[in-house]
């Protein structure tokens, strides 16, 4: 079998989530994310871009960390959550996908912006990685010594 690695580029999205959901998914409960109002927006809202997580048979691949956020508000910030001068940590669910590196930057503009548009943060914490290679399938044939990076 051969390896084959696809250009990509990585897409993080922090989104903050209740100490309950926070609970529920570190205790295995991984129906948690769907019960969540906020997780379940967003993983539609995945669904309904279809350059990413498109790993051919296989479509909307995500990873998920937990964590915390931390911040402290500024003067002039509108806070979903905490007040200015206050520091502030909320648990947070860190939502991993890929998409194709050739995707030009209007389509990732779009990508970007619809995740924007539902973050309930006033400044969401979104990541976009240049190209990086990934595994993406195997092929059969001779063994291949190329290893994913």
């Amino acid at each position: 079998m051969n390896l084959q690695l696809n250009r990509v580029r990585k897409l993080r999205v922090h989104w903050p989530i209740s100490t309950e959901t926070l609970s529920l998914i570190a205790s295995g409960d991984a129906g948690a994310i769907h019960q969540d109002l906020g997780l379940a927006r967003l993983l539609h809202a995945v669904e309904q871009l279809p350059e990413l997580g498109d790993f051919g048979n296989y479509k909307h691949v995500f990873e998920s960390g937990l964590g915390f956020e931390g911040f402290t508000c500024g003067e002039g910030a509108v806070p979903t959550l905490g007040s200015v001068g206050e520091q502030t940590v909320s648990p947070t669910f860190v939502f991993t996908t890929y998409f194709d590196a050739a995707l030009d930057d209007a389509a990732v503009e779009q990508v970007m912006q619809a995740l924007v548009a539902i973050h309930p943060w006033e400044l969401p914490v979104i990541e976009v990685t240049g190209p990086l290679s990934v595994a993406g399938g195997l092929q059969c044939g001779a063994p291949s010594t190329a290893a994913a990076s």
